[in-house]
Parts: C-alpha cells; sequence; structure tokens
C-alpha cells in the first residue's frame, strides 16, 4: 500500500506551529518541531513493506499547489493527515480538494482535535478514517494492517458506513508498548528539516521517551486526552538512540521532547548511562521538566549538568497559587522560585512557559506573573520566556467548564480559527483583548533589559555562542510581532 503522511502548507497568520505541539501559533518566524509520533508510523510502515512517502510543505516551504500536484503523480492509497483545532477547517476543506483529485484515495485525521470531536469531522467534510488517542504509529499500522485484511481494526477508529458513523470502541494505550518500536528512520522523515530555535549547536536531533507526562492532570493541556497514562522507554533504548544519533548523523545537540522527561531513578539512570557511554562529551541535552520534580531531588541537577544536560522547559504558568491550583498544575509558586535557582546555580538553563488571559484573572494577577517572570530573568534563574496566551481546546476540563459558565467571548464558540492565539479566547474580568495580547508582547520584551543583554554577552566564548544570541534575538522580535496587534 502507499501512503503518505502530510503537513500541507496552510495559508493563514504567519507560519502554523502544528508538529508535535500541545498549543497551535501562528508565528511571524517559523518553528518546526519534529513530529515524531507520526514518523514512528512512518517507519513502521515502512519496516511493514509498504511505499510511505513523508511530505511535509510547512518545513520545506511548498506550496499548495506543489501538494495537490504531488497528490496527482504520487496516488496513494491513503492520504494521512495530523491536524489541530484552530486549523481543522482547513483540513476539511484539503479533504475537499484532494477527494476531487482522486475520490478513490482514502484520507485519515488525526490529532487532539478530532481525539475530542471524531463525528464533527466525519460530518463536515469526507474524510474516511479518524484516528483518536495518540498512539498514531501504533493505531495507523493496525489500521493499515486492517485494511489489508492482516488483522482487527485497533480501537479507537472512526469510520463512515454508509450514512452511518460507526467506530471501533474508545482508544485505548494498553498493549501499546513502547520498547517495541524501532528507531525512527529520519532520513525517510527528512529530521533535518526540523529544529529548535534555541538550538546551539548542529546538527540538531530531537527523541521522545515518554509519552506524556506523569502528572497529567492540568485542566488546559490536549495532550491529557491523548496520552491518559505515562508510559516511557527504557533508559537504555534511549541511550542506544542517542549513541545511534551521533555515530550515524554526528548530532552534537539533542531536545527530548516527552511532555515531561521521566524523573527519579530512571533520570540518575540516564545521566549515569550519558557519563559512563561518553555522550555527555558528544551532545548537548535538553528537555521539559516540571519544578516540583527539581525540588525533590536537587543533589541530581549537579548529575545532570555532568551528564550534558544544557537546558529544562518548565511551565510557570502563572504567579497566582489560585491559578496553578484551579489548573491542577500541582505545583507552588516557591517551587518555580526555587527550582529556577537550584537549576541555574548548577549550570543548566531553565526556559519558561508563561500563560495570560485567564477568564478568572484580574489585570492585577496577569501582572504579578509578568512581574515574577522579570524578576527570575532579572536575577538569571531564567535564560528564556515563553509566553503564550490562555487557550480551551475541546476535550480538556478547561473548555468544559469554559462552556459551562459561558467564559468564551466568541458569540459562536466553535468558531474554532480564532482559537489560534492570536487574540484571547476568554473574556476577561477588568481586561480588554488588546491588553491581553500586549502583556504577551511585554513578557518577550523583558528580554530587553541592559541587564539580560550583558549577561548573554559575558556568556560568548565561541562562536556558537555568538550565533545563538543573535538568533535568539531575531526569536524574540519574532515573538514580540506575534502579539503586536490583534489580527
Amino acid at each position: 500500500m502507499k501512503i503518505m503522511i502530510a503537513y500541507p502548507e496552510l495559508k493563514g497568520k504567519g507560519s502554523p506551529m502544528l508538529t508535535q505541539n500541545r498549543q497551535f501559533q501562528w508565528m511571524s518566524i517559523g518553528s518546526y518541531i519534529y513530529p515524531i509520533v507520526p514518523a514512528y508510523a512512518a517507519t513502521l510502515l515502512k519496516n511493514g513493506g509498504h511505499d510511505v512517502l513523508w511530505y511535509d510543505g510547512i518545513a520545506e516551504h511548498l506550496s499548495y499547489d506543489h501538494f495537490l500536484s504531488t497528490l496527482e503523480t504520487e496516488r496513494p492509497d491513503l492520504l494521512v493527515m495530523e491536524s489541530k483545532t484552530p486549523v481543522i477547517k482547513m483540513h476539511w476543506s484539503i479533504v475537499q480538494d484532494v477527494k476531487k483529485i482522486s475520490p478513490d484515495i482514502q484520507i485519515v485525521l488525526m490529532g487532539d482535535h478530532v481525539t475530542a470531536m471524531p463525528e464533527e469531522s466525519l460530518g463536515a467534510c469526507p474524510v474516511d478514517f479518524i484516528l483518536t488517542g495518540g498512539d498514531y504509529d501504533f493505531s495507523l499500522k493496525g489500521l493499515v494492517d486492517a485494511l489489508a485484511g492482516q488483522g482487527n481494526m485497533p480501537s479507537g477508529i472512526y469510520y463512515r458506513e454508509g450514512d452511518a458513523f460507526k467506530n471501533s470502541g474508545p482508544f485505548s494505550l494498553q498493549g501499546n508498548d513502547l520498547n517495541t518500536l524501532p528507531f525512527i528512520d529520519r532520513d525517510l522523515t527528512k529530521a533535518h528539516l526540523y529544529y529548535e530555535k534555541w538550538k546551539k549547536r548542529e546538527p540538531f536531533r530531537y527523541t521522545m521517551v515518554g509519552r506524556d507526562c506523569q502528572w497529567g492532570k492540568c485542566t488546559f493541556c490536549s495532550w491529557t486526552t491523548i496520552y491518559p497514562n505515562f508510559r516511557t522507554r527504557t533508559v537504555e533504548s534511549l541511550l542506544d538512540e542517542v549513541e545511534m544519533l551521533v555515530s550515524r548523523y554526528g548530532v552534537k545537540e539533542i531536545f527530548d521532547d516527552s511532555g515531561n522527561f521521566p524523573a527519579g531513578g530512571w533520570l540518575e539512570k540516564f545521566c549515569h548511562g550519558m557519563i559512563e557511554r561518553g555522550l555527555n562529551k558528544e551532545i548537548l541535552f535538553s528537555c521539559n521538566m516540571r519544578f516540583d520534580y527539581l525540588v525533590k531531588r536537587p543533589e541530581l541537577l549537579d548529575l545532570m549538568k555532568k551528564a550534558g544536560f544544557r537546558k529544562m522547559k518548565s511551565g510557570l504558568e502563572s504567579a497566582n497559587q489560585a491559578t496553578l491550583d484551579r489548573i491542577k498544575k500541582n505545583i507552588k509558586v516557591d517551587d518555580i522560585v526555587e527550582g529556577c535557582r537550584l537549576a541555574t546555580e548548577a549550570g543548566i538553563d531553565i526556559q519558561l512557559t508563561v500563560m495570560v488571559g485567564y477568564p478568572w484573572e484580574t489585570r492585577a494577577d496577569a501582572e504579578r506573573t509578568l512581574e515574577l517572570a522579570r524578576s527570575l530573568m532579572a536575577k538569571g534563574y531564567a535564560e528564556m520566556l515563553q509566553a503564550t496566551v490562555m487557550v480551551p481546546y475541546p476535550g480538556t476540563p478547561l473548555f468544559a467548564e469554559a462552556i459551562e459558565k459561558g467564559w468564551i467571548r466568541f458569540e459562536d464558540p466553535r468558531a474554532w480559527e480564532r482559537y489560534d492565539m492570536t487574540e484571547p479566547v476568554f473574556n476577561m474580568p477588568d481586561m480588554e483583548a488588546e491588553e491581553v495580547m500586549k502583556m504577551c508582547s511585554d513578557i518577550y520584551k523583558s528580554f530587553m533589559t541592559p541587564k539580560f543583554i550583558l549577561r548573554q554577552l559575558l556568556k560568548i566564548r565561541k562562536l556558537e555562542d555568538l550565533d545563538y544570541v543573535v538568533r535568539g534575538g531575531k526569536a524574540v522580535f519574532g515573538h514580540i510581532l506575534d502579539f503586536a496587534k490583534i489580527r
């Protein structure tokens, strides 16, 4: 079977931040995160003897017309696309265009939006299959096997039978052993196209050892709906993968994009393995990490630094404890400050993620978050900040609460294209929409202080340090433009 996994160009308000991302955003300066689970799917299918075509028109800057002409030339049996809430209507339109080219091409949609509302897409466009849940690799292979008459359809798949919508039962992660997955075929899936804006060395590559977060209860996170249970591969498998990336591709830096990198004894064993294999001398390693795991075992930070860890992304989200409790973040504001301090003193950079636009927060609450972010930057406890507008995605507890309490500021709560972070989704008690967007810009302007700039300049030791600072400056300017106005 010929299978095309595709990310066609999306014409909108900038470059679409779609792949492997918990939140969608149109960006002035493009950022292309490696879609790891679909890449696993492509690898499984190729290893199973199928003809697999990887097409990312977004990362490769290929036009929509190029996508359509490629379809006409290649004529795949199955077209697979990942979608998210703000661009789901665009994907419905693409499905309709593809069916005009060839009604025989069967089309699959997957992602957190269609997991929450699978029948909506079946009714809105002539898509053939909806994959729910987040293990697109296992479920897509199972679907292809079923279509080839080599097994039963896996759970969590919606499809049409005449005029009726059918499904194979609720999706389940049970039985999907991550340790059975092969290493991703990074040539097939063009892994060189994808990069972290804040990378320091090249070649740069992504890994993903866990799905998705040990805590997994934050009410705003759409990935709690597709990965309700945290699972991880073995320490040895990740060490083997890192070793392969170094030996085969000469990789110098890696970011592991698990929602939260495994902590505790797993992390300790991984660090010792990096040191014992000498991989700490070959690469820089970064990951996502919760603050509570940092403060519970601070002694691991020195070991992490020795093992080659360069940076951790951690969620500040809000400086208001009432908000952290309400979104079930399960951390204390004091943990945030202490975690930043401990990591910085160990020589590991912290990149903070900050959210504004909560429907229960006042201007004073939002300004408190801004001030904490600025304070951490000023003290040198945070190297980078990432600001986002709070978006309630379908399927999350926050979305259900928003509908129940009438928080959404749009007349039509299903105006999905407006959930794209170019404007607030929520009404706030005493802030206008323009003020919310300005606050995001102001967060990025924290980089513009003389003290912060001097600190970055003093860190320059090599050409790669200078390049890092220059690229970082361009990225910050781009983010300021992202939130400059409501489009």
